[in-house]
């Protein structure tokens, strides 16, 4: 019970964050993607199933506030969750090079997917423009964020584990 509403308030501190991000710190228009990390995390340290709820409220806020189609962000969040699930036996947490590499990649695949079902289906075929100033920035920002606040994630997520431990 603990644990989900941590995530829920990580989930809503996240998205807070990422909509607020571009006014504070404007980088090329892009913001780093907190629901991304979040989402990745919560796969990674916990597993496929915490991952996929992750995802899934990350994308329904995203789909509610933003989205033209109810499910669309709520679909792809759940997905890269559960694919970052996979990666849970071979987590370690004092190794950040996983972390980086598997959030890395969540960001890349999340661009790419909404690139072609946000843009390339209306015709806009400018990949290398995307790339170049949406996609490849926003990577770096995001991975600058995650090296910074990788340690608070992990450290909320021991928490957790504890008090469940203590718990049971």
């Amino acid at each position: 019970m603990y644990r989900k509403a941590v995530v829920l308030l990580l989930i809503l501190i996240g998205y807070l964050l990422q909509s607020t991000m571009i006014r504070i710190l404007p980088l090329g228009g892009v913001a780093p993607n907190f629901l991304i990390i979040l989402t990745s995390c919560f796969g990674f340290m916990r597993g496929k199933k915490d991952g996929m709820y992750a995802g899934f409220i990350s994308g329904l806020i995203l789909d509610v506030l933003f989205g033209e189609l109810i499910g669309f962000y709520a679909l792809i969040y759940m997905v890269i969750g559960y694919l970052n699930g996979f990666f849970a036996s071979i987590f370690y947490p004092e190794d950040i090079k996983l972390p980086v590499f598997l959030i890395t990649s969540s960001e890349l695949v999340y661009c790419f997917i909404v690139y072609v079902f946000r843009f390339l289906i209306q015709g806009k075929i400018h990949f290398g423009y995307y790339f170049l100033h949406i996609i490849l920035p926003e990577i770096v920002y995001t991975i600058f964020v995650t090296i910074i606040i990788y340690k608070v994630i992990l450290n909320i997520n021991e928490w957790l584990e504890d008090l469940e431990r203590r718990n049971i």
